[in-house]
């Protein structure tokens, strides 16, 4: 049975002075995130505020641990990129 998981990284951004300072960070990680996992990525919570983000990659696939690789690959790759920025990141499965 296909699995559905989703990944949600909690992002605070100390020296974002602005919304263009914040947008250069969720586009990089969201295009990181795309061109290196194949995954669906949107920031989905705080877009008006300076120095917060909250930013879900989903995928899709035919089990639940290639579904798994797959997510905490991407953690891996959003630490590697935003360091300290990276308050939280959790994986939830859709049922």
């Amino acid at each position: 049975m296909p699995a559905i998981g989703v990944l949600t990284l909690e992002i605070h951004l100390n020296e974002s002075r602005s919304l263009k300072d914040k947008r250069h960070w969720v586009r990089g990680l969201k295009d990181r995130l795309r061109a290196s996992h194949n995954v669906a990525v949107s920031e989905i919570e705080d877009q008006d505020m300076l120095n917060h983000a909250v930013v879900s990659a989903v995928t899709v696939s035919p089990s639940r641990e290639s579904a798994a690789k797959t997510l905490e690959s991407a953690e891996r790759l959003a630490a590697s990129f935003l360091g300290p920025n990276l308050v939280s990141a959790e994986i939830d499965w859709v049922e």
